[in-house]
């Protein structure tokens, strides 16, 4: 049986001690604050306390800061996983990228990956219709609304082909295509429709334009345009050190050279002086 507190052979003084002066202090304080609020050391209250303490602030917008970076980071995942993409499938082909490989390259689980592309083909259409159809897009509405003449919207086309698509690593898609078309025919279709005749069309409505403004003489539109697309062509399989031409000083200049084949094709298809506006051919 335990002896009662005040009786206690070795702890029974000791805690009679310390909690006779717990209870005094507190009894102190207590009508300290009651006497003057204005001056009292301590507020007692807990509730009072638990509002005044800064502990349940500083955490709250620390964890606020922590969800809008969170978010921030969320809505950025989609286009650092294109980039990595685009990044692995010019480099080691469509066969040989693996999904985990993307994934770790843009810092996030394959899992991740999952939430935004259903597979590595929904991936890839996805980095094509990011870095090659949506400028296709732009341009055909680009020059819905253009009322300059053929010749210089032809060059600024060009032009934009070689700043967004030419001189970026989504020029090395073709050079995919081109090698690995018969083992994926679905997608070689997909690039084909995306892209292949997405910019014979543009090409094509140019030239049409032209020839129904008098600028350019009649013609076939679209074996002319092949004609332009095989030159973007061209200058995809031939940018980079592993292409067809070795790059030197002295190498080939995408700029001078899209400049110098568009005059050549200008004025090839201009107009003779006085012909009228005319109705063209296609095929």
């Amino acid at each position: 049986m335990r002896l009662p507190l005040t009786v206690h052979p070795f702890k029974g003084h000791r805690t009679q001690t310390v909690g006779w002066r717990f209870k005094s202090a507190h009894w102190v304080l207590g009508w300290a604050n009651r006497l003057s609020p204005a001056r009292a050391l301590y507020n007692t209250d807990p509730q009072v306390i638990k509002k005044m303490s800064p502990s349940t602030t500083v955490p709250q917008a620390a964890h606020q800061r922590t969800e809008v970076k969170r978010a921030r980071r969320k809505g950025d995942r989609p286009g650092e996983l294109l980039s990595a993409a685009l990044a692995l499938f010019v480099e080691k082909g469509f066969a040989a990228t693996r999904v985990e490989d993307v994934a770790a390259q843009a810092g996030v689980s394959k899992g991740t990956l999952f939430v935004y592309f259903k597979n590595k083909e929904e991936l890839f259409k996805a980095v094509v219709r990011t870095n090659i159809a949506i400028h296709i897009g732009q341009w055909r509405s680009d020059v819905d609304h253009d009322t300059g003449d053929t010749a210089a919207i032809m060059q600024q086309c060009l032009s934009q082909w070689w700043e967004r698509i030419g001189s970026t690593p989504a020029a090395g898609l073709d050079k995919l295509m081109l090698t690995e078309a018969n083992n994926f025919p679905l997608l070689a279709h997909f690039y084909q429709q995306e892209v292949g005749l997405a910019g014979q069309q543009l090409i094509e409505h140019i030239l049409r334009r032209g020839v129904l403004r008098g600028e350019l003489r009649p013609m076939d539109v679209g074996h002319n345009a092949y004609m332009v697309m095989a030159i973007l062509l061209f200058l995809s399989l031939t940018r980079s050190p592993s292409g067809l031409l070795p790059y030197s000083p002295n190498a080939l200049d995408p700029q001078t050279y899209l400049s110098a084949y568009l005059e050549t094709l200008m004025n090839g298809l201009k107009a003779k002086p006085g012909a009228g506006k005319t109705e063209t051919t296609s095929v």
